[in-house]
């Protein structure tokens, strides 16, 4: 089973609606002890990093997702999902994240002379050949809207898109997976990224 966290992102109904077309039965809850019963998480989201942990913390899913994710339990973030994962965030102040993967979450450059956000498909460049995702992201195009994005070390990144600066498009640390990108309008590449997160799940 796999559960969407619901504590009002923006993009959970298309989340789930993309699950729903690969045949994966995928629930939306808030509750701590139905998370803590799923064999995989998804954590979607949209808006501001700020007002997103805070919806977490009201819900106690915060150190429920912690614990969950450092007991190997694969956990998939999208977007804003992904940002969250991060150890902190500068938007709107600095706010903190939730610590899975070792990094921080800027706004793009002022100089980068391109519009913010980024809007759009945008090809991919793969950084770690032995992701599971990797032969699919390799070339591939997928779809962002963001304003703000990660900054890690390269061991985290699965592959990354150019938009000025080199912007972080997977990410990964052991069971923890991140999208900068919205796997779920992003067509026939963005299914094969759940799909091999399901099958990440069922293994």
């Amino acid at each position: 089973m796999i559960v969407a966290v619901d504590y009002g992102a923006g993009n959970l109904a298309n989340v789930l609606k993309a699950f729903r077309y690969l045949d994966e039965e995928v629930s939306a809850s808030s509750s701590p002890t139905t998370i803590r019963q799923a064999d995989g998480i998804i954590l979607p989201g949209v808006g501001a990093f700020g007002s997103a942990m805070d919806e977490l913390k009201k819900r106690r899913l915060n150190q429920v997702l912690y614990e969950e994710a450092k007991a190997g339990k694969p956990l998939l973030g999208i977007c804003l999902g992904m940002q969250l994962l991060f150890d902190e965030s500068d938007e709107f102040g600095v706010h903190e994240g939730l610590h899975l993967i070792p990094g921080r979450v800027e706004a793009f450059p002022k100089d980068i002379d391109l519009l913010v956000p980024q809007m759009g498909w945008n090809q991919n460049v793969v950084n770690n050949e032995q992701s599971i995702f990797a032969d699919v992201l390799d070339g591939s195009y997928t779809y962002f809207v963001h304003s703000y994005y990660a900054k890690c070390d390269q061991q985290y990144v699965v592959s990354y898109t150019n938009y000025g600066v080199k912007v972080p498009s997977c990410v990964e640390f052991k069971n923890v997976y991140g999208m900068q990108f919205h796997p779920e309008k992003s067509g026939e590449k963005g299914l094969e990224m759940l799909e091999r997160f399901i099958e990440r799940v069922d293994e």
